[in-house]
Order: structure tokens, then C-alpha cells, then sequence
């Protein structure tokens, strides 16, 4: 059977702070009718800042079978979104091929093929034309299309008024209702409610059984291994690791670049993450002497300490520290509570808020830690750093604790030491 897709040995190269693009016409015929002008006039050409390469994707090669459902992760910038943007034909490669057989829908970025004064409804014929359906077929899915959006009171208002959220159930309601042979899904699901979310991953599982063939890219382990049959790891352009999605996750999570360090710091205020509210300067974890680590016993409590610097006064700020284990399910999430200064507003300053996890709580796993700063009141997300930490919790098969004498994998997100009580009672 031939692969739906495959991927050959597939680079793209950037050039940082160059004057031409490559692979791209526009720019170019653009460079030269300005070398021929430059040649009419005698002017020359301004020295240009000196360029430096960049490779999005390095010497890619996999396949992916009819009807095979693959998660694409890694971090920012690992190449994920340039490997679909190629497969769905966006950008040209500068080395290798891709070879994709059957229909393809794409769903990529949030509005893309949207035109910002048309109508919603003028924008399900447009972008349903785009992805290749026939104008009978989107008047026979209109409605379905329309219902599952949600977004029937807007049909007639220009998209340009419609937030990211209206914007992402349209495009994805289009994208879904095409019934593509091969369906490519980049991170638009962590646009909109998390009840719009859970219908989009449905609406995937759907198309999944249906003998399709999907890609798609999510920072969501959790997702990526309940939709996916196979998990693809992609580290700065480069594919590390193809297998299960549970174990691909786990690795990917445990090799997360600063998974060693337990803390981090910027010490340049405008590189900082943040806006111009407030800036996260500082983020580590503690254990029971209050000394950075990186790893805690199951047995021993475990300290997340985050230092940030607020921007102007009176600002209502709520730190927040977002937990997940190594299959990508949240843990738990924890806001600041602090009687004096928890969702309170606060003077321009450097602050250090800490919050202790206890000893007996989490179970074993290599933990994912997202910190955010929020303001609550308006729902204001100033500050989300995704991955900010790891932490590995291990446990020794002496603890009587939770343990006793079995020595096997205990399951579970976390594993808390609950006070029992028995009686004989005959």
C-alpha cells in the first residue's frame, strides 16, 4: 500500500536579517528590477546587515500510512508548524520532497483564507472553495457547517468583527465538514472554550474512525494520545523520536530544555515574558531546605517560587502555577491566595511569591510546569510561560507510606497519603 504522505529527507532554511527570500517570486523579481534600476541610475545599493541561516527543518524523513492518525510535538520552534505549512503546499522546501496522495484539508492558522470584510457566510463559500470543495457540496454541508460552529446570530457580520474564538470555530467547522482523505490540524484548538475544544477533538476522533488520514500538532500530550495512533518528535528541525504517543510524550516532556536546570531567570526586563503590566523575572523549584532542585522524593514537599516585577500600580496580579504529568493531564492548578496580596491590587515593585506542594501528594512522573500571571477580574493572561520547569518526583520501594510491599507502577496523577481507619469488628 503506498504511504498517504511521505517525507524525504525534507529541509527549509531561513535567511535572518537578509534582503532576499528564498523560493519566493514576489521578492526576487523585486531584487532584480532593483539591480537593473540601481544599474540605470548609478546608485548603489545600501550595504546590507549581514545574514546568518536558519534551518526550521533539517533532513526530515518519515511516512505515514492511509488512515494512520500522527501527532506532530516538540517546543516552539522545533519546526512543527513549517512541516505542515510544506505538507499543505504554503512553503516550498529548500532541500528534499513531500509527497502527499488524496485530498487535503488544512486548518493552520486561525483565519486563513478568511477575508476580513466578508460576511461569515460569503467566508464558508470562499474558504470552502480554497480547500477544494465544489459550491454544491458547501450548499449541501452549509447548514451542518453553520450548526456546528456556533456562531448562527453572526452569519451575516463581517469576520473582521468576529473574535479569535468565532474566527477558529468557523475556519474549523469548514475544515471539518471538507471530508479530506488527509486532514492537517495545527495548535488552533487552544483557541476558544474548552466546550468548543472538546467538540473539535470529537469532531477529530470522528474523522480519525472514519479511516482517514490526520496530522495534527498539539502542545497537548494528553490529546495526542487519546486521538493519535503514533506520536513524531520534532527537536530544532530535526525528527527525534517516532513511536507510541505515550511514550514519545513522556520522553518529549522528560527532554524538555530546561528539565535539569529548576530554575530560570531573565535578566534582560524587555526579553522577559510578560507585557506592560507586569514581567516574570524569576521561576525555580525548592525542596524542603528551600535549595533549588530539579527532582523530589514522593515523600518530600516540593516548593515553586516565581520573582516578577509589576509595571504600574494598582494592578490586580494572581500568580498561578499549572502542573502536568508526563501523559499531558493536568494535575492540578494553583492561584496565589496570599490573604495580603492574592488578586489584590499592588504598587509597581519586584515580588517573589512561593507556593508548597506537600510531601505524600504527587505521584511518581516527569512534571510539566506552566507559570502564568492573571488578572482575574477581567481575565487578563499578562504572564503564561509554557514549560517552564520539570520536575521529576521518584519514589524508593521502601516507602510504607503509599507502597507497602508492592514494588510495581502505581497509577494515578497523584498519589496522596489519606488517614484510614479499621475495626474488627466481629
Amino acid at each position: 500500500m503506498q504511504p498517504a504522505i511521505r517525507v524525504e529527507n525534507l529541509s527549509k532554511r531561513y535567511r535572518l536579517g537578509a534582503t532576499r527570500v528564498d523560493n519566493n517570486l514576489t521578492e526576487n523579481l523585486k531584487a532584480g528590477l532593483g539591480r537593473v534600476w540601481r544599474g540605470l541610475t548609478g546608485r548603489e545599493k545600501a550595504a546590507a546587515p549581514e545574514s546568518s541561516e536558519f534551518w526550521a527543518l533539517k533532513d526530515v524523513s518519515f511516512e505515514v500510512k492511509p488512515g494512520e492518525v500522527v501527532g506532530i510535538i516538540g517546543r516552539n520552534g522545533a519546526g512543527k508548524s513549517t512541516l505542515l505549512k510544506v505538507l499543505s503546499r504554503i512553503v516550498e522546501p529548500t532541500g528534499g520532497r513531500a509527497t502527499v496522495r488524496g485530498r487535503m484539508g488544512s486548518l493552520l492558522e486561525v483565519g486563513t483564507g478568511f477575508h476580513p470584510e466578508l460576511s461569515g457566510r460569503e467566508n464558508i463559500y470562499l474558504n470552502g472553495s480554497i480547500l477544494g470543495m465544489s459550491q454544491k457540496e458547501i450548499a449541501r454541508k452549509f447548514d451542518e457547517i453553520v450548526a456546528f460552529s456556533e456562531i448562527e446570530k453572526f452569519l451575516d457580520t463581517p469576520v473582521k468583527r468576529y473574535s479569535s474564538g468565532m474566527y477558529v470555530r468557523l475556519a474549523f467547522a469548514v475544515a471539518a465538514h471538507l471530508e479530506p482523505e488527509i486532514l492537517i490540524v495545527d495548535e488552533v484548538l487552544a483557541v476558544g472554550d474548552a466546550g468548543f475544544q472538546k467538540k473539535c477533538i470529537q469532531k477529530l476522533s470522528d474523522v480519525a474512525g472514519h479511516g482517514r488520514t490526520v496530522l495534527i500538532v498539539s502542545h497537548n500530550i494528553s490529546t495526542i494520545t487519546r486521538l493519535c495512533t503514533r506520536a513524531v518528535l520534532l527537536q530544532t528541525g530535526k525528527l527525534t523520536d517516532d513511536g507510541d504517543p505515550a511514550t514519545v510524550g513522556s520522553r518529549y516532556l522528560r527532554g524538555s530544555a530546561l528539565a535539569e536546570v529548576g530554575e530560570r531567570v531573565w535578566n534582560n526586563l524587555v526579553e522577559a515574558p510578560g507585557d506592560d503590566t507586569v514581567r516574570l523575572r524569576r521561576v525555580r523549584l525548592l525542596n524542603d531546605r528551600g535549595i533549588t532542585c530539579e527532582s523530589v522524593k514522593t515523600i518530600e514537599p516540593v516548593g515553586f517560587e516565581l520573582e516578577y516585577e509589576v509595571l504600574r500600580d494598582n494592578a490586580a496580579l494572581t500568580p498561578n502555577v499549572h502542573i502536568y504529568n508526563s501523559d499531558g493531564i493536568c494535575v492540578f492548578i494553583t492561584i496565589d491566595t496570599d490573604p495580603e496580596w492574592g488578586n489584590r491590587p499592588r504598587p509597581r515593585g519586584l515580588y517573589r511569591s512561593t507556593v508548597w506542594c506537600p510531601a505524600n501528594y504527587l505521584n511518581e512522573s516527569v512534571l510539566s510546569i506552566d507559570v502564568a500571571i492573571t488578572t482575574l477580574s477581567s481575565m487578563t493572561v499578562h504572564v503564561h510561560e509554557r514549560e517552564a520547569l520539570s520536575l521529576t518526583v521518584t519514589d524508593s520501594v521502601d516507602n510504607q507510606y503509599t507502597r507497602g510491599a508492592y514494588h510495581g507502577t502505581i497509577p494515578g496523577a497523584v498519589r496522596p497519603h489519606l488517614r484510614w481507619a479499621t475495626k474488627l469488628l466481629s
